[in-house]
């Protein structure tokens, strides 16, 4: 109040090689790295969109002998550039209170760390400094586990299958793995604990615990495409997209909006690069692609089956690779989750008759004669209408499936394809294996005029499915099994 207001200090910005910075000069020209800010006698370095962390978390169940994958999201920095140290808790000396405090590093330079039995009980920490790739670095952040690494389930369903699947596969092959990994949003509700999952202990339905097996299995499998069923939006983005990111695997999602769960496609980035996306929701592509016009015209003499099939929100995941050593090599990789009711032949069919031509507009139409491959789960065993479709390329208009459900919805229309698919990994006795019903359900169909099977992954032993009765159970994540195959170009 009184007295003369502080003279302002001198400001002034000095380049890298030391020139001042002419006052006309434009901001983004101004403040390049390396500068020099004056303010007074103070000295400020300029440093322009610099490394920094704005999510760093670790997965709230950590098991022994499972992979732990940090969530890491970074500004001007990529996880493959960022530094990482992992520290467990120091054991309390004597078995008094624990020091709490007191860290050991127990792994560098790992993005993903695998504890072992030794450090059960104990808790984990992770500090991660986020890099750009061009020897820039940022402040480093810490995260600490919410809990110890528990003991693991001991041998799982997929450990011996890990060992036909230990490296990636050569560049003219291509490991395809078609998997439902049981959405949670299934698996947690009083009726799944109750009566479709009785005999599987609760802990083991829950999420956390799951991700943790569904984790390990997955990368064990070094696929290069991998399409899921059932995903529930939080585990694409929190779990399986950081896990499958750090083992080299590009992840696609769709959703099916009434359900808050989808399928994901994840395909390997150094043998794959994305062209296209081609997405549908059968419901709304019937009614509003031309492509369908006339299956849709079909189907609208047939009101009550119409009416089911317009209530479904089942959807199709069309994606269009391309090879990365081999240009002139593209592919079409389909995914989808046929509607699932045991009387809902007839709908299937309407919805597999949608998806197979919306794959030929994509193979035949937008990209002549790429190869395609269909995975998903298509809640149909080989003897049903839907599966003899597929595979002979015909559905009879007096097929018995027109009538699955009743007289009342019967809807008799020849149906026809032009691929000439295959059954990759043949007919399994069972894909789902479930307290009152297993079946082969789920199915990874090839075109039999570009690729070969060079090998399929044997499934898990009749003895290891049943070891705790069925599934889902502590030592597999999954009602489903994972069918796993390697494919060729002919």
């Amino acid at each position: 109040e009184g007295g003369e207001a502080a003279a302002a200090p001198a400001v002034r910005l000095f380049s890298r090689d030391g020139a001042a910075v002419a006052e006309e000069v434009p901001n983004a020209a101004a403040w390049q790295d390396g500068a020099v800010l004056h303010i007074g006698a103070a000295r400020y370095r300029v440093e322009r969109n610099p490394p920094a962390l704005t999510e760093l978390r670790l997965p709230r169940s950590l098991l022994a002998g499972f992979p732990v994958c940090p969530k890491v999201s970074a500004e001007f920095a990529a996880p493959q550039h960022c530094l990482f140290r992992w520290y467990r808790e120091q054991r309390p000396a004597g078995g008094g209170d624990a020091p709490g405090e007191a860290w050991v590093e127990a792994a560098e330079g790992e993005r993903v760390f695998t504890p072992s039995n030794a450090l059960v009980g104990l808790r984990l920490k992770l500090r991660c400094t986020p890099g750009d790739g061009e020897q820039r670095y940022g402040p480093a952040r810490e995260v600490e586990s919410s809990g110890p690494v528990e003991a693991g389930p001991g041998a799982c369903t997929f450990d011996n299958r890990h060992l036909y699947t230990k490296k990636v596969c050569g560049r003219g092959s291509v490991r395809a793995v078609s998997y439902n990994i049981l959405a949670d949003t299934y698996a947690q509700t009083e009726f799944s604990r109750t009566v479709l999952y009785p005999y599987c202990a609760p802990y083991a339905l829950e999420i956390d615990y799951r991700q943790n097996l569904l984790k390990k299995e997955l990368a064990g499998y070094s696929a290069d495409l991998i399409c899921l069923q059932e995903v529930d939006k939080s585990v694409f983005v929190d779990s399986l997209v950081p896990a499958l990111d750090a083992f080299g695997l590009e992840g696609l999602f769709k959703i099916k909006e009434k359900q808050h769960e989808g399928l994901a496609t994840f395909y390997r980035r150094d043998k794959f690069s994305l062209l296209s996306q081609h997405d549908i929701a059968f419901s709304e592509a019937l009614l509003s692609e031309p492509l369908h016009k006339e299956l849709c015209d079909q189907l609208a003499k047939y009101p009550l089956l119409q009416e089911k099939v317009l209530q479904r929100s089942s959807v199709l995941q069309v994606s269009v690779l391309q090879s990365t050593t081999d240009p002139s090599r593209k592919i079409c990789v389909a995914n989808t989750h046929l509607y699932w009711h045991p009387k809902g032949g007839n709908i299937r069919l309407i919805q597999i008759a949608v998806a197979l031509s919306h794959i030929r507009h994509v193979a035949c139409d937008l990209y002549p004669n790429i190869p395609v491959i269909f995975c998903g789960d298509f809640n149909s065993t080989p003897s049903s209408g839907t599966y003899s479709f597929i595979s002979s390329g015909a559905i009879a208009e007096d097929h018995e499936d027109w009538v699955s459900n009743g007289e009342e919805e019967r809807c008799s229309m020849a149906l026809s394809h032009p691929f000439k698919l295959l059954s990759a990994c043949g007919e399994p006795a069972y894909t789902n294996y479930v307290g009152g019903f297993h079946g082969c359900l789920d199915y990874i169909f090839i075109d039999k005029n570009a690729l070969e099977v060079e090998q399929v992954i044997p499934l898990p032993t009749h003895e290891e499915v049943t070891t705790h009765q069925a599934l889902p159970s502590v030592s597999h994540p999954s009602d489903h099994i994972a069918l796993i195959c390697d494919l060729k170009w002919k």
